[in-house]
């Protein structure tokens, strides 16, 4: 099973458990008038058009290059955890003004069991779904892998917190249900925050990580009959990226032997780092005794 594959079964699992949920919790949550739980509610509601995001961005970024495309679509997979990270934070901020608006009008909950039940069974839902997504991102790097891991993450912790304010509510303590509604709301929009800036850093061709360019840039410098590096550019695809380099070799070399050097040092960087997809060297010239200054 590639990267592709896994990640849609781990979309098509979402969406499945993610309706279950939506479905117990809205019905919980009206009969027993609890913010938190229709909170939940919302939040699972979120969770399956993040499911859907993910199948469809995945699907996009599984397609091959072609002549529109020359590097392939890799970058879909950040455009669509973009969107992801948008709806997170829009209801995020509907759950905000819904929780406030409980404290202020003091709405009651009907304590029942059903409630704790339902928290119960979404733990063990989340849970699951949560160690089958970090399963999946240990074998395959991707953002919609990790997206949908810290949502199923962060659902057990909310949902555990979401169980308390039941629990409270058994004693007459219904003000930590707004409470609670208001700290899911502020865990949503900080996890959609962490989501929009990774994706929008890759959709605006940031830099490769500094520890990986330095690690290349050491290899290369240190590599066999090479004088000097200049330039060392990355443009990430998507969840890779491409790197474009000028090598400096001794002038009296042949033609075959510089390029030669350049396709061994290009062959082996996309080996050796997970990161590259495609690396581009020009090959210049130089007298022996010239003085380069490489730059990092």
């Amino acid at each position: 099973m590639d990267r592709f594959e896994i990640t849609k079964k781990v979309g098509l699992l979402g969406i499945i458990g993610n309706i279950f949920l939506l479905i117990i919790k809205t019905i919980v949550g009206f009969i027993s008038k609890s913010q938190a739980m229709l909170a939940d509610a919302a939040n699972s509601a979120g969770d399956i058009f993040a499911s859907f995001m993910t199948a469809i961005g995945n699907k996009i970024a599984s397609e091959p290059k072609d002549e529109d495309h020359n590097f392939g679509h890799g970058k879909a997979e950040y455009i669509f955890s973009l969107l992801i990270s948008l709806s997170m934070m829009a209801i995020a901020a509907k759950l905000l003004y819904d929780s406030i608006d409980s404290i202020l009008n003091k709405n009651v909950i009907t304590f029942s069991w059903w409630l704790i039940s339902v928290c119960i069974v979404t733990i063990i839902i989340k849970f699951s779904l949560y160690i089958y997504s970090k399963y999946a991102l240990k074998k395959y790097k991707n953002i919609l892998l990790e997206s949908n891991m810290k949502d199923h993450r962060n659902d057990c912790i909310v949902t555990t917190f979401t169980t308390f304010s039941i629990i409270f509510s058994k004693f007459n303590i219904y003000w930590v249900d707004g409470v609670v509604g208001i700290g899911i709301s502020a865990w949503i929009f900080y996890t959609g925050i962490k989501i929009f800036i990774e994706s929008y850093n890759v959709l605006m061709d940031k830099s490769l990580d500094e520890d990986v360019r330095n690690k290349i840039y050491e290899y290369v410098s240190n590599y066999e009959n090479v004088m000097g590096v200049e330039g060392l550019y990355s443009i990430p695809t998507g969840y890779k990226y491409i790197i474009v380099m000028t090598i400096y070799v001794e002038g009296s070399l042949d033609t075959f032997k510089s390029h030669e050097i350049a396709d061994n040092i290009q062959v082996n960087i996309e080996k050796q780092f997970e990161e590259i997809d495609r690396v581009i060297i020009h090959v210049e010239p130089i007298r022996k005794d010239s003085v380069i200054k490489s730059v990092e």
